[in-house]
């Protein structure tokens, strides 16, 4: 047994086992002693190996990702109960949600049937839409951060580098944060995100569940990097009807992508098993999507202040979450 399991935290919560884990902390499944209800409790573990400074800086987004979530009242969003400064690191109370991420049903699958990636697309998509009208942008979407409920629920979680409009106390300039092969390209660039910014990251995601691997990653993430601003993904060849929708949203150009509204009317076409008219608008012509030495459709090469920007992105590994 984990020494950590029966720990009560804050006096009121009991943590029960782990149910998942990553870069930054761990998730528990924990029992709140004064309502009597199972929640999820997110350990933030890397507050152990920083620096005072850094864990004040840690604290500090931790609390953001819980206001960033509270702005935002809709289904699809994993309710956050409570932030807690406990044993020198922070913890985040979370609605506990039965079932898997679509990273872990991705790697157990192999691949999502394009009908079942388009209704989760449209959940997630619904989500942002609600956060972008509170002025929130989540600024991590990706396979890892969507769930999967076993009562057929799918929510967006972890606002952990969410921005909220306004708020820059905890923004570093030249901080790129993220997976970086869910980076929109503008975002690679060093250019601040955008609600379209999160569709791009919808669309690589999409693509994912469909073809079981990321569009962009390479064998480092610089290589990463390079790949989602210079290189176009090769086209889903699972995507069925899906595929003009996520083509659309991985346009390079964010003033050539859908806004949200257009791509919630696809992505429920494409769950209904029906190819949206509306998408092949914003696919690439075989034409304009050849390019030449030196055409990297309006965004150049990674150059030395690109890569400046993005050298704490670059420290980070490119995994499938």
């Amino acid at each position: 047994m984990n020494q950590m399991q029966g720990l009560l935290i804050a006096g009121r919560y009991r943590l029960a086992e782990s149910i998942g884990s990553g870069g930054m902390g761990r998730v528990w499944r924990a029992h709140d002693e004064v309502l009597h209800r199972t929640v999820a409790v997110k350990e933030l573990t890397a507050a152990l190996y920083v620096s005072d400074g850094d864990r004040v800086v840690l604290l500090a987004r931790t609390r953001a990702e819980a206001r960033a979530a509270a702005r935002i009242n809709h289904s699809a969003v994993v309710t956050v109960h409570d932030v807690l400064d406990h044993d020198g690191r922070p913890w985040i109370v979370m609605e506990l949600v039965e079932g898997n991420s679509l990273a872990d049903a991705v790697k157990e699958q192999g691949s999502i049937e394009p009908r079942e990636a388009a209704r989760i697309g449209l959940w997630v998509l619904r989500a942002l839409r609600a956060a972008h009208s509170a002025g929130v942008l989540h600024r991590d979407v990706k396979p890892g951060n969507v769930l999967l409920g076993s009562d057929g629920r799918v929510l967006l979680t972890d606002f952990g580098i969410a921005q909220i409009e306004g708020d820059s106390t905890i923004t570093r300039t030249g901080e790129v944060v993220g997976s970086v092969d869910y980076l929109a390209p503008e975002r690679v660039r060093g250019h601040d995100p955008g609600p379209s910014s999160d569709l791009w990251a919808l669309g690589a995601t999409l693509y994912t569940a469909v073809e079981g691997r990321s569009p962009f990653r390479r064998t480092s993430p610089l290589g990463t990097m390079q790949a989602v601003v210079e290189e176009e993904a090769a086209q889903p060849v699972n995507a069925g009807a899906l595929g003009p929708v996520i083509s659309a949203l991985l346009r390079k150009e964010p003033e050539r992508r859908p806004g949200a509204e257009e791509a919630e009317q696809m992505l429920a076409e494409a769950a209904e098993g029906r190819r949206p008219n509306a998408a092949q608008a914003y696919v690439p012509t075989q034409t304009s999507s050849v390019r030449g030495p030196g055409d990297t459709g309006g965004y150049g090469t990674l150059g030395a202040a690109d890569r400046s920007a993005t050298g704490a992105a670059a420290a980070a590994p490119a995994g499938p979450a």
